[in-house]
């Protein structure tokens, strides 16, 4: 299967507006998206998100400009996610705890409660004031991320359809008009569980390297220098950042990011096409071909079967893990080499 992770699974990850742009916050890998056209996927450029600034419960930005993080009941807000300029915290009034969604625009706050089914307008997050309590619209309940857009809008992101994964402009008002639009792929490649829908689901597979066979009636010893790929397959990743501008540092960096997207894709539960393993004790060094010396006891008539541990995205092996398994039997094994993922 493949999909998008949604937000009630996720923590520190969200879709907020500010502004002309929207932003798409990833603090599992420690930086955000700013675009100026979801559907285009025009003007992407990618940002190192504070320390302080990641890990919140939800994010929501202002048409001019601030943007709230919610930390269980209390938000903080700044002018900059970068920076963590100009911070200030408050109290999240009682009313306005325990949404499920929570986007803004000029002037207002809006709480999304999708059990209840229904959503909250306040001018202040705080005071609750000028609270009304609204229904919301049961085609707008099964949003997977939802975000203020321009005066009298809101998108949502739907769940994975047979025609990709698309959003909703919808208007507050019953007379605004509303659309469906799908996502770009390179935005997709940065949601959680893009590469699934951009790349295909992950699989894991052994791969045969080397038969060996002694055909005498004798024993015989085997010496000899074997070669492996071991390491990231970099080459087939770096297309999903080609359109980014990348202005971040460190392990957010371009080479290092497209390695800890994969690696997380390949953390994911099969449900959001990952393989649900843990890479970590792996070696996400660019690939590179190395050579290992083995030597065996080979019985008369008997065959040695060496396998290789690969991992891919739909059709293209991304990881070539570094530990042989050596065989007789002529199958491939059916373990997973690796511990599953937290």
């Amino acid at each position: 299967m493949n999909g998008i992770i949604p937000k009630s699974k996720t923590k520190g990850i969200d879709i907020c507006g500010a502004g002309n742009y929207c932003y798409i916050i990833r603090s599992d890998l420690g930086c955000y998206m700013q675009t100026s056209d979801i559907n285009k996927g025009s003007n992407i450029s990618i940002f190192s998100l504070h320390p302080v600034c990641q890990n919140g419960d939800h994010y929501l930005g202002e048409w001019d400009g601030p943007f709230y993080i919610i930390k269980g009941n209390s938000y903080r807000r700044v002018t900059n996610l970068t920076t963590d300029s100009d911070a200030v915290v408050y109290s999240l009034h009682p009313n306005c705890q325990g949404g499920d969604h929570y986007l803004a625009t000029i002037g207002y706050f809006y709480i999304i409660f999708q059990e209840k089914g229904t959503y909250r307008r306040t001018t202040n997050m705080n005071q609750d004031s000028d609270a009304v309590e609204y229904t919301l619209d049961p085609n707008c309940r099964n949003g997977l991320y939802y975000w203020g857009q321009s005066f009298f809008f809101f998108c949502f992101l739907k769940p994975v359809s047979e025609w990709g994964v698309e959003y909703c402009i919808v208007g507050f008002s019953k007379d605004n008009r509303t659309g469906v639009y799908s996502v770009h792929p390179d935005v997709l490649n940065f949601l959680p569980g893009g590469l699934s829908v951009t790349k295909g689901p992950a699989f894991g597979i052994w791969e045969n390297i080397k038969t060996i066979t002694n055909d005498s009636n004798t024993p015989v010893t085997w010496t000899k220098k074997i070669n492996k790929n071991v390491g990231y397959n970099k080459e087939k990743m770096s297309q999903i950042t080609q359109n980014w501008n990348i202005a971040t540092s460190g392990s957010a960096g371009s080479g290092d990011l497209t390695g800890l997207i994969t690696k997380l894709q390949l953390s994911f539960s099969a449900e959001y096409g990952g393989s649900h393993v843990s890479t970590e004790n792996e070696s996400w060094n660019e690939m590179t071909e190395v050579e290992e010396q083995l030597t065996f006891e080979l019985k008369p008539n008997e065959s040695l079967y060496l396998w290789q541990y690969k991992l891919g995205l739909g059709q293209e092996t991304v990881l070539f893990c570094r530990d042989l398994k050596i065989a007789n039997d002529p199958k491939p094994p059916t373990e997973v080499p690796l511990p599953a993922a937290r």
